[in-house]
């Protein structure tokens, strides 16, 4: 959609260009985006701590691949034709009203019903069950409080952040204003990440922890409302030639959808993103929390730590932020899109090195400093989780997002759905799939350190498909954008 009928006022210089490339009369929309970011962004970090302790405390960190493989992409499979349905019957604003209050109306009964009454709602199904591959299943379902939690915090980041929010955003704003925008969207918001950390470590109630969250979903359900009705009605930020004469909606089944998408070759490359992604993350993250819950065993300990990963995650995303931005406006995409998987892939190799070569570490470390080689590990681990993050969320998020603008509006709906909602999943539950397979099929009974050497070299492939990806994106999408500029200038022919 146009950000309106006149060009946009010069550029900006200096310092401002750095620090704040938003126009003044552009704040009455820019802001309201921001903050509904950041409301969506708390919840989501919130709720990724919460859901970790829970889990790793009560099953261990080994239930995480079963969650993320049994669980949590089935969901986000039903989760996406439950939107595709939805898309087809509602419009855009009561899609997102719908998905919010969602999570809301779950978010509430756990605050209320589903914690509180945690051990009357815990069926004993393990007892007399021997297998370790059996007992993998059941555990989950055993603990099905925890694991809906899990699984609801799962999807919010994928529906909300990379689908709900995005579209939004995508819809309502040019590929010119974008490159001002996005990241210093990511500058605004990622304060939450901040003050979700203080939570984490001081809030130990997890049921008031839910009710906050139910309060932000009130929050973004009224901001997106107030956008909609007294925003995005001024000419500035909206052509209201394209409301009075909206395009036909082209309604298609779910099958036609998905192979309307695996037809783009250009989806076929951002889903490649991020499921590499997910892949690299999860392979990373699963084994570092295997380590955190030796360091700290009691859910509060490990709530505590990860709300420290919160803070130190938000304040170098604001870094980030910042030379994104600016990474956005002076190089190219490729640059920009590049730097993810470089930085994931560096500071991935030290993690995993410092696991394998834990043993001759332990002289080394005991002459540095009065640390531990499990805490070293664990610190490293957390500085390649703050790392790649904030990296993730100033360059990644902003650049795949980028490339969805130039697409139509079929492909920038259901094919966004399709790949961001099931991509995004997929991409985690594969990272799941292979610590599921390596540690119940290939070795079974080995713990998750005792695999590191695997687990790495699969790692080092995955980030090897993922630089190819974002090269072949690249070249797609200075296709896409080179023949639309050609035919925007043969029209003012």
């Amino acid at each position: 959609m146009s950000d309106g009928k006149n060009a946009e006022p010069q550029e900006f210089t200096g310092l401002r260009s750095i620090f704040w490339p938003i126009h003044s009369y552009e704040l009455k929309k820019f802001l309201p985006m921001a903050f509904m970011m950041m409301g969506i962004l708390f919840n989501y970090s919130v709720m990724r701590g919460l859901k970790d302790s829970l889990v790793v405390t009560n099953m261990g960190a080994e239930a995480i691949p079963t969650l993320k493989l049994w669980f949590v992409l089935p969901a986000a499979v039903l989760f996406m034709i439950a939107y595709s349905k939805l898309s087809n019957v509602f419009s855009k604003n009561g899609v997102f009203y719908a998905v919010v209050s969602f999570f809301l109306a779950y978010f509430a009964l756990f605050a209320v019903v589903l914690y509180p009454c945690k051990d009357a709602l815990t069926p004993d199904i393990l007892s007399g069950v021997s297998g370790e591959f059996a007992k993998s299943i059941l555990l989950p379902i055993q603990g099905w409080v925890f694991s809906s939690f899990y699984v609801m915090a799962e999807l919010w980041g994928s529906a909300m952040i990379s689908l709900m929010f995005w579209r939004f955003a995508n819809d309502v704003t040019s590929i010119k204003q974008s490159k001002r925008f996005y990241a210093m969207f990511g500058f605004v918001a990622n304060g939450a990440l901040i003050v979700s950390g203080g939570v984490l470590k001081t809030v130990k109630d997890i049921s008031a922890v839910s009710g906050i969250a139910v309060a932000i979903c009130v929050f973004i359900i009224a901001v997106y409302y107030w956008l909609n009705n007294y925003v995005l009605t001024d000419p500035r930020f909206f052509n209201p030639d394209e409301v009075k004469k909206p395009k036909k909606k082209v309604k298609l089944s779910l099958g036609e959808s998905l192979k309307y998408i695996a037809t783009s070759k250009y989806l076929g490359y951002i889903a490649l993103l991020v499921i590499c992604y997910g892949i690299s993350i999860n392979l990373v993250e699963v084994m570092w929390k295997d380590q955190v819950k030796i360091l700290c065993p009691t859910p509060a300990q490990f709530s505590g730590f990860m709300g420290g990963l919160q803070i130190w995650t938000g304040m170098a995303t604001i870094f980030f932020m910042l030379v994104g931005a600016n990474i956005l406006r002076r190089c190219s995409w490729f640059t920009a899109a590049m730097m993810t998987p470089l930085m994931v892939f560096v500071t991935g190799l030290i993690f995993f090195g410092c696991i394998i070569f834990k043993d001759a570490m332990g002289p080394v470390v005991a002459s540095c400093c009065s640390l531990t080689v499990l805490e070293v590990i664990a610190y490293v681990g957390l500085a390649q989780n703050v790392l790649a993050k904030g990296v993730k969320y100033s360059l990644f998020d902003s650049t795949k997002e980028m490339s969805y603008i130039p697409l139509d509006d079929e492909l920038k709906s259901k094919g966004k759905a399709a790949v961001d909602v099931i991509g995004g999943r997929a991409g985690k539950s594969g990272g799941a799939a292979i610590n599921f397979i390596l540690l119940n099929v290939i070795f079974i009974g080995s713990k998750l350190a005792e695999i590191a050497p695997v687990i790495a070299g699969i790692f080092a492939v995955i980030m090897m498909i993922w630089f190819f990806a974002v090269r072949g994106l690249n070249v797609e999408f200075l296709k896409i954008t080179s023949h639309k500029d050609e035919d925007k200038k043969a029209k003012a022919a």
